[in-house]
This record gives C-alpha cells, sequence and structure tokens, in this order.
C-alpha cells in the first residue's frame, strides 16, 4: 500500500472494538454460516470502511450546515459504525439518523426495533425487494 492509497482511507490506527453489539451480530452470523468464513477480519473490515466514512464525513461537513449521507443499515443501525466513529472524534455533534424494518404490520413499530435509530421506515415484509 502506498503513501496515496493510504488518503483514501482514515488515518491509522484506526480504533476497533469488537465488542460492539453490531460486530457481534457479524460474528454471530459466521457461526450461523460456516460456510461464509467470517472471523474477526470481517468486522475489522467493516469497521475500516465505517472510520472511512466518518472522517470523510467529518472532513467534508461544513460547520453549522447539514450534512446528508446514505449508508446501509450495518454502518449506522444502534447507533454504531460510522455514528460511533463520529461522536468519538466530536462527541458533540447532533445525528439523526434513519432506518428501514420489516413487519407484517405496519401501523406499529414492533419493540425489537424501537432505539434503532432515530427515525423508522416500517415496510410490509410483503414489499418488492430489489437486491
Amino acid at each position: 500500500m502506498t503513501a496515496d492509497d493510504l488518503r483514501w482511507i482514515a488515518p491509522l490506527p484506526i480504533e476497533f472494538d469488537i465488542n460492539l453489539p453490531g460486530y457481534q451480530e457479524m460474528l454471530k452470523m459466521g457461526e450461523a454460516h460456516p460456510e461464509m468464513k467470517i472471523d474477526e477480519k470481517y468486522p475489522k473490515a467493516q469497521a475500516i470502511k465505517d472510520a472511512t466514512m466518518a472522517h470523510f464525513i467529518l472532513k467534508n461537513k461544513i460547520k453549522n450546515g447539514l450534512f446528508y449521507h446514505i449508508n446501509g443499515s450495518f454502518h449506522s443501525d444502534n447507533f454504531e459504525g460510522i455514528v460511533w466513529y463520529i461522536l468519538r472524534a466530536d462527541p458533540g455533534l447532533k445525528i439523526k439518523t434513519i432506518t428501514t424494518v420489516e413487519q407484517d404490520d405496519i401501523t406499529k413499530p414492533e419493540k425489537e426495533y424501537l432505539g434503532r435509530a432515530s427515525y423508522l421506515l416500517v415496510v410490509p415484509t410483503s414489499m418488492t425487494k430489489t437486491y
């Protein structure tokens, strides 16, 4: 890796806490799906992505401005991932997150989803998926 390559990721060393629930969830996915060969390297790679996105958000945000960033839920659910890194660098920053959850009855979020994000988009499990 060259010095030029390093300018595209967060400054090293990147702090990593394997005990964060999101990273623990990844390790559990590996236990449930051994064919995926998920070990500690997988959440570390996720942390590098999270830290890098947080670094560039902080680098490019405008003071007293609004910064809108779209990312997958694993990067910000439960205020972890990107949010965790941003708040480590700037604890006073106001951050709002949005996540989408699926459930059969969309009239009231299920308790397990409460607190996952600042705002929940509740969609029916029958909704067409494009992935």
